[in-house]
This record gives C-alpha cells, structure tokens and sequence, in this order.
C-alpha cells in the first residue's frame, strides 16, 4: 500500500534505478547516509526542508504518479508538483465550471460543506461534553447558527454564518485543551502554540484533501465556497473543511490533552510561534495514525479509513455535479 514519506532535512532527491534516493545534509553541506524509498511504495512526498532535484527527477516522479507537497520554514504551504492528469474528463470539467456560474448550484454545494463541517464540529464538542467539559452553550450558539445555512442565497452572506460556526467553535478549544488557552483564531502569523497547530494541521489536511481530488476527474481550481483565484488548488480548501475537524482538531486535543506535544516543541521565529522539528515529527505521527484509523461507513456497510473517506467525498461530489445524485457531505457518526 502506497504512504506519504516526509522530508524534514535538506538534501538531495534522485532517482537511482527504480529507487528513490534521498541524501540528507548537515548544516556544513556534507552528505550524510543516503535513504532508498521504493517508487511503488510511495504515493506523495511533503518537503519539509530545503530539496536539490532536477528535472529528471521529476520527470521519474510524474511517470510513477508521485505528488510533493512544499513547505516553507514558517509552516506555510507554498506549492506542489502534481503528475500529469490521468482521468482527464471535459465532461466533468464543463459540469463543474456550470456549476459554478450558476449562483443557486453553487450555493447548494457551499451550504453542503458547511452543513458538513458543523456537524462534524458539534460531534466533536458533545463527545467533550459528554466528559464533563461543560460545552452545551457552545452547542445552543453553533445549533442556532446551523439554522441560518439553508437559509442564505449569497456565498458572502454564507460565509458570514460560518464564521460565526467557527468563532463559538474556537471559543471552545479553552475548555477542551487542558493547559494552554487559544486566544483568539490567529493565522499569518500564529501567535500561540493552539494556533501554531491549527495553521499547521490544516495545511496538512489541504494536501491530503487536494492529493485525493488530483485521483479524480475534479478540477481542484473550480471551487464552491472559496473563491477561485490565482496559484491556489481552491477546490481543496471546500472539501477540508469537511475533514478538519475530525482529522486535524482531534489530533490537536489528544497531542496536548496528553502531552505527547509540549511547549519545548515549539520555537518563537520572527514574532510568530512554529513548531521545531522534533514537534512537528509528533504531529504528523499523530496526524498520519488518524488518517490510518477506519470506521463502518454506513453506505457501504464495510470499513474504510479516513484517508479513503476523503477520495469517496471526491467521488460524491462528482456524481453531483453530474446530476446522478444529490450531494451530502461526510457526517462523523461514533
């Protein structure tokens, strides 16, 4: 089964035979003990750190479907290579873009993933409520604003309801993480170490969710919700918002709640708290055993992995478009 490799120091990537070859180096440039990842074992690489590669490398990449993921020092998702498109589709795409154009479709499919996203955020805040963390005020607010979703007729008024979802949502990482306080949601940069997680997480999640729409006939430019702009796999951005809070904000909980991530994992750079290396290994171990996790999907009578749970959500948003069948976004059922 293929997996996701990480590359968290610099070095080169080449390919040997029908190998990859990773060599690391130290901070004097010198070579360290090279690493042989087979190609057939391999489904998408993250680039944590500086990478040496030439076009033949990913000539070799793009013939053996591999995506990679790049990162900057900061934590921020700066680009990927994606292999050229093998289930290219102009029926899919012309179903999309209309989709798209047409205002009352559109915002069918953008409630569809909010109304997704909620439920899954209150699943979250009753399975904490149920362990004695008080939450039921958050849950009336985020109910009450669950109400407004079927009701907006613009993305912008759409938007609004959800920020404010989120804003109660958020308000509630104070009483679920034991020792640290959130503060208020802050991005670019994270002022704490909650925030430095979030920001953290959910680019992980935007790479699975956009490596499972690549696997598509999907056009991971035309989105719903998200504006579509320039440089950026928008469509992603939708469809995590479905995931994040089962993939990315359980793992936050369980990392801190139980220490297995600590203030030493962190570093203050620049006015703006990043993980150091060491942390940021815990949090993809962590992240990358959540996506490993299988539950009994419930149309399938079969279990599936939360990693195939995001290609399936692909599929589904597929045969939407295509008029075969309505779209219901994932619903987390424990």
């Amino acid at each position: 089964m293929k997996k996701s490799y990480y590359l968290f120091n610099p070095g080169r990537l080449s390919r040997k035979d029908n190998t990859l070859k990773f060599t690391p180096v130290d901070e004097e440039g010198n070579d360290l003990k090279p690493r042989y990842l087979p190609v057939e074992q391999v489904d998408q690489l993250y680039v944590l750190g500086s990478l040496d590669a030439n076009s033949a490398l990913y000539n070799f990449l793009g013939k053996n479907d591999i995506a990679v993921h790049f990162y900057d020092y900061y934590e921020n998702y700066t680009g990927s290579f994606a292999p050229k498109c093998k289930l290219l589709s102009g029926k899919m795409l012309i179903a999309q873009t209309k989709a798209y154009l047409k205002k009352s479709k559109r915002v069918v499919v953008a409630q569809s993933f909010i109304e997704g996203a909620s439920f899954n955020m209150l699943k979250n805040l009753r399975y904490y409520d149920n362990r004695g963390k008080d939450l039921m005020p958050v849950i009336d607010s985020i109910e009450l604003l669950r109400k407004k979703i079927g009701e907006t007729k613009e993305i912008d008024e759409l938007m609004g309801v959800e920020g404010n979802i989120r804003k109660n949502y958020y308000d509630a990482f104070n009483l679920i993480i034991n020792d640290h306080e959130m503060g208020i949601r802050t991005k670019r940069p994270p002022l704490n170490i909650v925030n430095s997680l979030i920001s953290f997480g959910n680019m992980m999640c935007y790479s699975e969710c956009l490596r499972a729409i690549q696997k598509t006939q999907l056009e991971p430019t035309i989105s719903f919700l998200h504006e579509p702009g320039e440089r950026r796999f928008s469509l992603a951005l939708d469809l995590a918002e479905v995931f994040k809070p089962f993939l990315v904000d359980r793992v936050i909980f369980k990392v801190l709640n139980k220490k297995e991530i600590q203030e030493s994992d962190f570093e203050e750079k620049l006015n703006r708290i990043v993980l150091k290396e060491k942390g940021k290994k815990k949090f993809i171990q962590a992240f990358e055993k959540r996506l490993e996790e299988t539950i009994k999907h419930r149309s399938l009578n079969r279990s599936v992995s939360y990693k195939h749970l995001i290609k399936l959500e692909c599929y589904k948003l597929q045969k939407h478009l295509l008029d075969i069948e309505e779209y219901k976004p994932f619903k987390i059922y424990w």
